[in-house]
């Protein structure tokens, strides 16, 4: 959809005669000539903002497609701002992009506000369609449906990209019965389908368990010959066959997907590989990765990262780490994504020392341990009632927070293990220690079960705790009748 969505501002130009008002390259260029990561991103876009250097409108363009390729939609809204205040024109087209940026950089009700200001000229299918596929996006049914409807009576051109948006939000809710009705609309107002339509069609179908209704999509697109179906389309098919067993119709599709991979796209060896990898065929997935490797001679982090989890879920290990070796020898930045994947299946077969020690072999290459590193040592010594340890890695998880600044907070599963775990060990310390770690998130809500152990913790140890009560009303919480008879036991004055 984000590819169909947006609108290309401008073809890539020639720049080598630019006059010196202008930057020595293109934006988009230097925008991540340091790399794609949020601070190098900033860094740059604030020089340039911050210098009397032009750029030509396609640039911009050019510039604000990548970064939201990227997914760095508050530089994006950034730099479209700062074009349209040194007096750059905006066509519908630049202002309905403009408005998908707003959604994702400071959300629904600010893209609503910057669509009821815009001109009514500006109004069209563009940025109606813009703000049709937000609300579908946020899941916002009652919006979306009655967005549809405005623009069905303002007669709008519409084309597939709107309904292709219905369709999605109605799969993501789980009412995917209701796209052969969109399908049926479609074509009695003559508006031609494209491979999204078809894939979004066949996943529906797929969702209700009718494969041979998914056949006959393919059967369909293949007769009519007005759409021709792309590597995603056989990509998509390929998934819905691995998800029913049909691991032979999958093998099919995949190679239907090879063939029609004519621009060597990177995404297609992914899916390729990954897909392999799920119908358990490591010959074919081996085979693919020779063909990554020759198609990008300099192969980019995600690739290694993708083979060795496929790799890693065929449980071939040795494999694995010969492709990480590989990787280590290559690499330009070390990434700690893709030694997560290694450390993982150290864990999972209990070598703790080798998960350690590339642990620290990562830190030593620059790349400290993230949230899911930690997570993978919080499972391991959880499952293996080291709650002590299993504890520290909670901490140093909460300290780490996630990449995109967001607080990491341990899922309700996990603290109810942990909850449960110092219940049986009859380990007060242990849970009153974990529960102070939580506290040091903020706005962390704990809820009735979590004290509701830690009160049959208190009693199975024999102890008691005064001040349990008074916390318990601190943090508005309301136990069980159960609890609250232990806690006459428990919480002696």
């Amino acid at each position: 959809m984000a590819q169909q969505f947006a609108q290309q501002f401008g073809r890539t130009k020639n720049i080598a005669n630019r006059s010196k008002k202008y930057l020595d390259e293109a934006l988009y260029k230097r925008l991540f000539r340091e790399g794609s990561s949020d601070h190098n991103v900033r860094t740059e876009l604030n020089q340039f903002l911050n210098s009397s250097k032009r750029v030509y409108k396609w640039e911009v363009g050019m510039s604000v497609k990548k970064l939201r390729q990227r997914k760095r939609f508050v530089p994006a809204m950034k730099l479209t701002e700062a074009m349209a205040k040194r007096g750059m024109n905006m066509t519908v087209s630049d202002q309905a992009i403009h408005l998908d940026i707003i959604a994702k950089s400071r959300g629904i009700s600010s893209a609503e506000s910057y669509f009821i200001n815009l001109p009514e000229a500006s109004k069209n299918h563009l940025c109606y369609g813009a703000l049709l596929n937000c609300y579908c996006k946020e899941l916002m049914t009652e919006k979306a449906e009655a967005l549809m409807e405005k623009m069905k009576e303002l007669e709008l051109d519409l084309s597939s990209m709107a309904y292709n948006s219905m369709m999605t939000l109605y799969t993501k809710i789980g009412q995917p019965e209701k796209i052969p009705s969109i399908i049926q609309e479609m074509k009695a107002s003559e508006i031609m389908p494209d491979s999204y339509t078809y894939n979004v069609w066949m996943r529906a179908l797929a969702a209700v368990n009718d494969i041979s209704g998914v056949e006959g999509v393919i059967e369909e697109m293949n007769r009519d010959g007005q759409v021709t179906g792309d590597w995603t389309t056989y990509s998509n098919l390929a998934s819905i066959y691995v998800n029913a067993g049909k691991f032979e119709k999958a093998e099919l599709a995949l190679k239907e997907l090879e063939k029609r991979n004519d621009c060597k796209d990177l995404s297609a060896y992914q899916f390729l590989i990954t897909l392999y990898g799920r119908t358990g065929n490591l010959l074919e997935v081996y085979r693919v990765w020779r063909s990554l490797r020759l198609a990008f001679p300099k192969t980019a982090n995600i690739s290694y990262l993708n083979m060795i989890q496929v790799l890693v879920n065929l449980k071939d290990l040795p494999g694995a780490e010969k492709c990480f070796r590989e990787w280590e020898s290559v690499r330009s930045t070390y990434d700690i994504r893709i030694a997560n994947a290694l450390i993982g299946a150290y864990a999972k077969e209990g070598s703790l020392e080798k998960a350690e020690t590339l642990k620290e072999r990562a830190r030593r290459s620059g790349a400290k341990p993230n949230v899911k590193t930690w997570e993978i040592f919080m499972d391991y010594h959880l499952k293996h009632r080291n709650l002590k340890v299993a504890v520290d890695c909670v901490a140093n998880a909460i300290s780490t927070g996630r990449g995109d600044g967001r607080k990491w907070i341990p899922p309700k599963e996990v603290v109810q293990t942990f909850m449960s775990s110092f219940e049986k060990e009859k380990d007060v310390d242990g849970a009153e220690s974990f529960l102070e770690t939580l506290a040091k998130i903020e706005n962390v809500i704990l809820g009735a079960d979590v004290f509701e152990s830690l009160i049959r913790t208190y009693a199975a140890a024999g102890k008691t705790s005064p001040s349990l009560r008074r916390r318990l009303k601190m943090e508005n919480v309301e136990v069980n009748e159960a609890a609250k008879k232990l806690l006459e036991v428990v919480c002696v004055e």
